[in-house]
């Protein structure tokens, strides 16, 4: 497998943290470590973390995975862009797009599963919107915008413009606190057993922050990640999930890894021994202090990288190695890794099973 997409299609330089009071304005528009230092998100694991009962038989799930790959990066597709933006950036309004449109309708079940929408609190609001903005490649169409000044975030899944009128349509959208804590309230969306999150606003479907967990440019280059890494894989859970940090789950995998759980790279494991860029090795210490949190279904198992793309100026070249390069990350033999156990957080709801999900579950693994 070359790359890993996010399905349902197919498949912090400065880290300073931000003010502890999200309403206090940053006087500049540097990069830096989002949410609270408080927040689930910029947690190290610990010492002696209790290990998942379950772990021995979901890393062998991993193992055995049909993309015959270890865990990897998203570099080029499928990525998570973060467009920073001020006040002086022009505002513009994104219509609701609440019928699943371009490669979506594979994806739909029934009518009702079709209609995803945007926040109330995003819908009808102007947006800043960037004359270079670009979704990700890849039919996930992923965007993220963050005002470091203002302390404001703004994400949106599958985001396209109308090429003959210029408007901008999503299917989700969500507004947040970029200094808050990066985890939205259990049950504040109204979501039912068997409805998708992306109903009700979020853009990921274990209904957090897009851009939680990004691996940034920035941070990278400066030798240090404070915050745990978002993932992905294709064992997650049905109808379960670990709150916080997720709100709800797209698993369809019975007695999967729930989606909100913590996958750790052995923090024990000698990194030296394997062939890692310097940037691959501070994302590998990461992976140690920091850990993965699963947040999406994908056929595979995979991290996400800022997308760079649109970027004259900034570039993972020679940094990071995605699917279509041999090496990186993904040399590092999955079990390695182990998940923490977060059972006494798992509550139970999620999306309904899919035929378009139970089809990849059901590929079988032949890695010989």
């Amino acid at each position: 497998m070359k790359h890993l997409i996010w399905l349902p299609f197919l498949l912090l330089a400065a880290c300073q943290s931000g003010p502890k009071d999200s309403r206090t304005l940053i006087s500049d528009n540097s990069p830096r470590r989002f949410f609270t230092p408080e927040s689930f998100w910029n947690q190290p694991i610990g010492a002696a973390p209790k290990i998942a009962p379950d772990n021995q038989r979901w890393i062998q799930l991993l193992a055995n995975d049909p993309s015959c790959e270890n865990v990897g990066v998203n570099v080029h597709a499928y990525t998570i862009p973060i467009y920073a933006v001020d006040s002086t950036t022009p505002r513009k309004i994104v219509l609701e797009n609440a019928v699943l449109q371009r490669g979506h309708e594979h994806f739909t079940e029934d009518q009702s599963d079709s209609l995803y929408h945007q926040h109330p609190d995003f819908r009808g609001q102007p947006v800043p919107i960037p004359e270079h903005l670009s979704p990700s490649p890849g039919s996930d169409a992923h965007v993220a915008i963050v005002d470091y000044g203002a302390g404001k975030a703004w994400d949106m899944w599958y985001v396209f413009r109308d090429s003959s009128t210029g408007q901008w349509y999503s299917n989700t959208g969500m507004t947040y606190d970029l200094y808050g804590s990066g985890v939205f309230e259990r049950g504040a969306f109204g979501v039912q057993p068997g409805e998708s999150i992306h109903q009700y606003g979020p853009g990921r479907a274990a209904g957090v922050p897009i851009l939680a967990g990004t691996i940034m440019h920035h941070e990278v280059l400066a030798g240090k990640i404070e915050h745990k890494l978002a993932g992905a894989l294709r064992y997650v859970a049905y109808q379960e999930f670990v709150y916080p940090p997720a709100t709800w789950t797209d698993g369809n995998f019975e007695n999967g890894i729930p989606e909100g759980s913590t996958l750790q790279l052995d923090p024990e494991l000698d990194l030296d021994q394997f062939e890692l860029t310097a940037g691959e090795l501070v994302v590998a210490t990461a992976m140690q202090e920091y850990g993965i949190v699963i947040v999406d279904f994908a056929v595979g198992t995979t991290t996400y990288a800022e997308g760079l793309w649109y970027d004259d100026h900034r570039s993972w070249d020679g940094i990071l190695r995605g699917w279509n390069e041999p090496g990186g990350i993904k040399s590092i033999p999955v079990e390695h890794y182990r998940v923490l156990d977060a059972s006494e957080r798992v509550q139970q709801g999620g999306d309904q099973k899919k035929s378009f999900f139970l089809n990849f579950l059901a590929q079988s693994s032949d890695c010989d």
